[in-house]
């Protein structure tokens, strides 16, 4: 048996994904693999709390999977799956709904957040959301979860529950620890005091396959200087600029723009241009990847059944121990 401690991620398949999400998570998924036991997965029933594309959604869920094994995530190393074909993921959503209080979910701000940008559908699985994530996490007997600062709250949350179930049933789960990694936080190319989306439009963000000449249109017109800043820092614009040259060029590269800045000589089209050309270069590997993934599409399908296959029989196992603990068996 396997002494690493047991990790779990989620991305939902959304559409495409953008140099946000790879530097954001994506790029540390790759990493942690080695040193955790780690599931993986596109969590499709998550994605549908909003509105969804369900004609093109099989694609979608399938072209996730491509991107993330373009990436780098090995499935000798890891465990990547679908959510859905594990039932029991739903059904441990609903144990855990007997246990946390209904105010506990009010508290969620993500919950505000998404009821403000979602009104006309405010759905019960929006706000039970987070006890899916809870569930998501301890039916393998989740220790880790990669995460960023905003979701440390439905973290909380999921050791609320635990706790809860521990208390009342007798000790099964572990806490959970978060691990927050330095990864960067992107903005949006043309609205710089947002986080890079892919609702904010195509001109905001870059996919990890758009081509060269979308890149560098992409860079060219992003938001550079909005005058000068009260407290003698980089604009939003140019700040974000830095930050994707300093996680995607080398450091002398950066050093070398850093110094213009500093003495007042920068010319924002060498420092996009440059820009434009490290993140096509970066891009490029993976970008081969899909071309050969895209060919062979059956071969992913494949790695995906046997990942839910691996999944789905630790699922049941512990799912059973969690009923035993509760009576229900």
């Amino acid at each position: 048996m396997s002494d690493k401690k047991i990790l779990f991620s989620g991305i939902q398949p959304t559409g495409e994904l953008h140099i946000g999400n790879y530097l954001g998570a994506l790029r540390n998924w790759v990493e942690l693999q080695d040193k955790h036991d780690c599931f993986y997965s596109i969590v499709d029933l998550h994605a549908i709390t909003i509105d969804y594309d369900q004609e093109n959604y099989q694609e979608q869920i399938l072209n996730t999977a491509i991107d993330l094994l373009a990436l780098g995530i090995d499935p000798k190393k890891s465990t990547l799956f679908v959510q859905s074909r594990v039932p029991e993921h739903t059904e441990l959503t609903w144990l855990f709904n007997t246990l946390i209080p209904m105010a506990e979910l009010q508290r969620m701000t993500q919950f505000k957040d998404k009821s403000r940008q979602n009104f006309n559908n405010i759905n019960m699985g929006l706000f039970d959301y987070p006890v899916l994530q809870a569930a998501d996490i301890l039916l393998y007997k989740g220790e880790l979860v990669p995460v960023g600062e905003d979701q440390l709250q439905h973290l909380e949350l999921a050791n609320t529950i635990l706790r809860k179930f521990n208390n009342k049933f007798g000790e099964y789960f572990q806490k959970i620890e978060p691990i927050i990694s330095k990864s960067a936080r992107v903005m949006s190319l043309q609205e710089p005091n947002n986080k890079m989306s892919k609702s904010l439009g195509t001109t905001n963000y870059i996919a990890l396959r758009d081509d060269e000449d979308t890149i560098r249109k992409k860079i060219m017109s992003a938001k550079t200087d909005a005058g000068p800043q009260k407290d003698g820092h980089m604009s939003p614009g140019v700040d974000n600029l830095f930050t994707l040259l300093e996680n995607f060029a080398d450091e002398k590269i950066v050093k070398k723009f850093n110094l213009d800045y500093h003495n007042g000589n920068l010319k924002y089209s060498e420092l996009k241009a440059e820009l434009a050309q490290t993140i096509i270069n970066t891009l490029k590997p993976i970008q081969d990847n899909i071309v050969k993934l895209e060919k062979d599409k059956d071969k992913v399908k494949k790695i995906l059944e046997k990942g839910a296959q691996k999944a789905k029989k630790i699922a049941e196992n512990n799912i059973l121990e969690i009923k035993e603990k509760m009576g229900l068996i």
